[in-house]
């Protein structure tokens, strides 16, 4: 395995951990219907390289399949896999806005990639997550599937809004200025 494999594995499981200790620490905020999971700031990492896609991925599956083991998560074990899957997808369209160029000047294209990169995570989740909600917890009898999975996206897509676009976008910041993200994904 040559250097740079290692680095990146290394970067990889520094972002699962990261996102798997904020998920649990927080877990009473981090499972259920109104989730407020700090660790969805991270989901932002994919914009600026390949790396993340895999650490957040890795990190949702270990959070969601932990927090199950450990009583924290009510949703069960197939959060690993429904979370993970809108995690997944999200990193990857995440990553693809990373790469786009959206104007000349540079400062502005960064501008316009933080803005876009919280809305495949905050779509994806509220779609899958918010779908996966309204099957495991259901509703009262009589209820439509459709009004259950519109309360269940909604509470999941405010939460997601809420963290990507304060401390996603304070992270986008940080990384972007002196261009850190260049010396932490090489």
């Amino acid at each position: 395995m040559t250097k740079t494999n290692t680095q990146k594995m290394v970067q990889i499981a520094l972002i699962g951990a990261l996102y798997t200790v904020l998920t649990l620490a927080f877990a009473p905020f981090s499972f259920g219907s109104v989730q407020f999971r700090l660790s969805e700031a991270l989901t932002l990492l994919p914009l600026f390289s390949p790396v993340g896609i895999w650490g957040v991925t890795f990190g949702c599956f270990f959070s969601n399949l932990l927090g199950f083991l450990l009583g924290t998560n009510p949703i069960g074990a197939a959060d690993a896999f429904v979370g993970t899957a809108a995690s997944l997808s999200a990193a990857v369209v995440t990553h693809l806005i990373g790469r786009c160029v959206f104007s000349k000047n540079e400062r502005r294209c960064r501008l316009i990639r933080c803005l876009l990169a919280p809305v495949p995570v905050v779509v994806m989740n509220a779609l899958l997550v918010g779908a996966e909600l309204a099957v495991i917890f259901g509703g009262k009898p009589g209820e439509s599937f459709g009004a259950i999975f519109a309360f269940q996206a909604l509470s999941v897509a405010a939460g997601e809004i809420l963290v990507c676009y304060t401390v996603g976008m304070l992270l986008c910041g940080v990384l972007y200025r002196n261009d850190l993200y260049k010396k932490f994904f090489r």
